[in-house]
């Protein structure tokens, strides 16, 4: 849940003064306000830039958990700045559009998800990080696609499993794992736009680049890949592969950081099956701009609020999954 009071009191931004320099304000209010601000690998390059720490969702809540800063600024989707609040329950955490939502979090509301768990007793939930508070208070363990993997294979093999929201990230560690756990229907939009045949076309004109894939994609277009992965682990393959081209089926914020990260390589985005653009963007975190980020510092909103009992169930299987992450060596 987001709070909504500072429209009731009034709250109105001054124009920003024509030429100032955002990043640098960004900075200086970070500092005297002692802020952090956490940015995902698919915003855009400038917020990555003024970060003081840019990472996927796994990282980005170790570093919410680990954190000294009074304010916390989540330049990404909503449910990551409730996972931030969860973890952080006496940290202002901000958000600098409340627009920004997640079509994967979407996909399971909560009440149907209640009712699809309460209709299998005997089964353990995991859900995907991608999903609102209420749907992780819910769970018995929170999973990322850096960490989903090695945390169903913690279970033993007989014990019944419910995964959700993502259909094709569960389906691709039901193929990894041989388990068969029971899977939630849901997708994220970015991710499902990805078709064999784009790839099998953009391959014909590159035939020596690597294909990297997001699990969160079909299938049929995980099966095409070379490599599949979650952001991070796309990004470190990227970093040690001998390849020099690569074709990424993923949010194409991610080019960012890879070609800073491998200047001397070449990162191709796979374009969305339904449109002819060059690369495949999630329309949401495209709403965290450098104007925003600024407003959302000085004036401190718009701010992300949880509700105590929902926090008080969610935040036990985030622990969790964080715990196991730091057995499994997932995290630092």
């Amino acid at each position: 849940m987001v709070k909504q009071e500072w429209k009731d009191a009034g709250y109105v931004t001054e124009p920003i003064p024509a030429g100032l320099d955002l990043a640098a304000e960004i900075r200086r209010l970070c500092k005297e306000k002692n802020a952090v601000v956490l940015a995902h690998y698919y915003t855009i390059g400038a917020i990555q830039d003024v970060a003081d720490f840019v990472g996927d969702s796994l990282a980005l809540a170790q570093k919410a958990s680990r954190t000294d800063a009074d304010i916390i600024v989540m330049c990404g989707v909503n449910f990551m700045a409730e996972t931030d609040k969860i973890l952080c329950p006496d940290k202002k955490v901000l958000l600098p559009d409340l627009g920004s939502h997640c079509s994967l979090a979407e996909s399971c509301p909560a009440d149907q998800f209640e009712a699809f768990v309460k209709a299998h007793p005997g089964y353990k939930v995991l859900s995907y990080v991608n999903t609102t508070a209420a749907v992780k208070a819910l769970t018995d363990i929170v999973v990322t696609s850096g960490n989903a993997r090695e945390i169903v294979e913690s279970f033993p093999p007989d014990q019944k499993l419910i995964f959700g929201p993502d259909y094709n990230l569960g389906a691709y560690i039901n193929s990894v794992t041989g388990r068969n756990m029971l899977l939630w229907h849901g997708a994220c939009d970015v991710h499902e736009r990805f078709s064999v045949e784009k790839i099998v076309a953009l391959k014909a004109q590159h035939p020596n680049a690597e294909i990297l894939a997001h699990p969160e994609c079909k299938g049929a277009v995980l099966k095409a890949a070379d490599y599949v992965g979650s952001t991070a682990a796309l990004l470190r393959h990227a970093k040690e592969s001998d390849c020099r081209e690569f074709l990424v089926a993923t949010e194409s914020g991610i080019l960012h950081e890879m070609q800073k990260s491998c200047p001397d390589k070449t990162f191709i985005p796979v374009p969305p099956d339904d449109s002819t653009c060059a690369c495949n963007e999630c329309s949401y975190m495209r709403l965290n701009t450098m104007a925003k980020l600024y407003n959302c510092l000085k004036y401190e909103w718009p701010e992300i609020s949880v509700s105590r009992e929902t926090a008080a169930k969610a935040v036990k299987p985030i622990e969790r999954m964080l715990e196991i992450s730091r057995k499994l060596n997932l995290v630092k």
